[in-house]
């Protein structure tokens, strides 16, 4: 027997392969499916079932082309309505696959149809429990994204299910099972989550706060909800695509891996219906780009970002990208559900300046040159997350995260030249091009953000800059 986690960093998300005697099964797929069909035909196995732990909100799962693929049956756990052919588990119905028996655990609280699922080997022993967003290292799930679909299913009331869900199913479990999670640090689907993506449930019970044994139901709730920000806007559309059903990847590619002459793609990206997304690095962005472009570089949190930036997924997009890594780009995109690519730049800026069409700049400085000209009167934008920011930042600089930039649009000096940062440069980037995009030019990126700018003189509250000990 084998168990393999597949986990993909850029959306801190995890599925699981597991072997047994010529039979597999997948967990919590993503949308391209072809390592999963791979690893079945290395070890000589036939893909018996496709395990969902729940509805998924942050990415859109593989299960539909999986089982096309692969003639697998996908189960969900109880209470999932799905609007395709489905087992639908009761509450500890078990599977076999090989030698192993696969045990389906009802645990709403992230959401109703929350399911973990129990390993037990051939002898009965049980090996590790695949969790889901139930729980996470170090964390559990948020419980207050099926709202989006019904008023009626309070956040309240899902953290009281969650809090009987692992005091009832979870916690009395052996100390030394295995937690495979669904997700690790930086998933939208938690607030305090490990840069661990396996643990064992006796460490968990030790270390995270959400089952800790002397903590009562009002307790937990409270934690639990307390800090929570608003989930990002295409969270609710993902949760419908993975009930409903979504077009295959391999038809998404076939319509949008195609490339673009810049004068095809200029009519397209006049048009008032479509965003032109930049994914280049954001150093090549900056020295120049299209015009109104937005920017959001495939290197970094490519997916949750456009989800959390763009939101609705029905928007067209053009993309501009490096050479090479067309299809990974639309591919990427496909797994936050946007699936209406419209094509690709072929050639790339350069063959938009070959075509005689403008291009912008954001004006950029080093931590230096920047620390050359900062004075008290100088007005700076954070834009990173609250946390990061009471951290350590710089004195008297204005926190607008880029997650809330909509909301915050009024808070952007209009009059006044202000210098922008982020952590390493990259979310800067990003608010550039969406105030730009907005008509607002008086801006100036400082490059390396803070960890550039606190190797500096410029004076941070927190804790002593480096050189100003000097």
């Amino acid at each position: 027997m084998k168990i393999e986690q597949l986990y993909t960093g850029c959306i801190a998300q995890a599925a699981y392969y597991l072997e047994s005697n010529g039979e597999a099964a997948i967990f919590d797929p993503l949308r391209e499916v072809g390592p999963y069909l791979d690893k079945a035909q290395k070890d000589h196995a036939q893909i018996k079932y496709i395990f969902e732990t729940h509805f998924h909100a942050d990415f859109v799962s593989g299960h539909l082309d999986l089982a096309q693929k692969s003639g697998g049956k996908i189960v969900y756990g109880p209470t999932a309505q799905p609007e395709f052919d489905a087992i639908i588990a009761t509450d500890n119905q078990e599977f076999k696959v090989g030698f192993y028996t696969i045990k389906a655990i009802h645990t709403p609280g992230h959401t109703l149809e929350s399911t973990c699922y129990l390993l037990i080997d051939e002898n009965g022993n049980h090996h590790g429990i695949i969790t889901g967003d139930t729980l996470f290292i170090g964390d559990v799930g948020r419980p207050d994204l099926a709202q989006a679909l019904t008023e009626e299913l309070t956040q309240e009331v899902l953290a009281s299910n969650l809090y009987d869900s692992l005091r009832n199913k979870i916690m009395p479990l052996s100390d030394d099972l295995i937690v495979y999670p669904s997700h690790g640090a930086g998933s939208a689907c938690g607030k305090n989550m490990s840069k661990e993506t396996t643990d064992t449930l006796g460490n968990q019970k030790k270390t995270n706060y959400a089952l800790r044994a002397d903590m009562s139901k009002e307790e937990f709730i409270d934690e639990l909800l307390n800090g929570l920000g608003s989930p990002p806007a295409y969270f609710p559309q993902n949760v419908l695509l993975n009930i409903k059903g979504y077009a295959s990847l391999d038809s998404v590619l076939k319509k949008s891996n195609i490339g673009l002459a810049a004068t095809e793609f200029e009519a397209l990206a006049n048009q008032k219906d479509v965003i032109v997304l930049d994914v280049r690095h954001e150093n090549d962005f900056i020295k120049s780009h299209i015009p109104n472009s937005l920017f959001i570089g495939i290197q970094g949190n490519f997916a949750p970002w456009v989800g959390a930036l763009i939101g609705d997924v029905a928007q067209k997009l053009l993309v501009v990208v490096p050479e090479g890594r067309e299809e990974e780009t639309i591919t990427r995109l496909s797994r936050v559900g946007f699936d209406h690519v419209l094509g690709y730049l072929k050639g790339g800026i350069a063959a938009w300046t070959s075509a005689g069409f403008e291009t912008d700049e954001i004006t950029s400085l080093s931590p230096e040159t920047f620390a050359a000209q900062f004075t008290s009167s100088s007005i700076v934008i954070d834009a990173r997350k609250p946390g990061e920011f009471e951290a350590e930042h710089v004195k008297n600089a204005l926190n607008l995260p880029l997650d809330a930039i909509y909301e915050n649009f009024q808070s952007v000096p209009r009059d006044e030249t202000f210098f922008l940062h982020c952590a390493g440069g990259y979310r800067s980037v990003i608010m550039a091009s969406i105030l730009k995009s907005r008509g607002i030019n008086n801006l100036i990126n400082i490059e390396k953000g803070f960890n550039g700018i606190k190797e500096t003189a410029v004076p941070c509250t927190q804790f002593e800059c480096p050189s100003s000990k000097k």
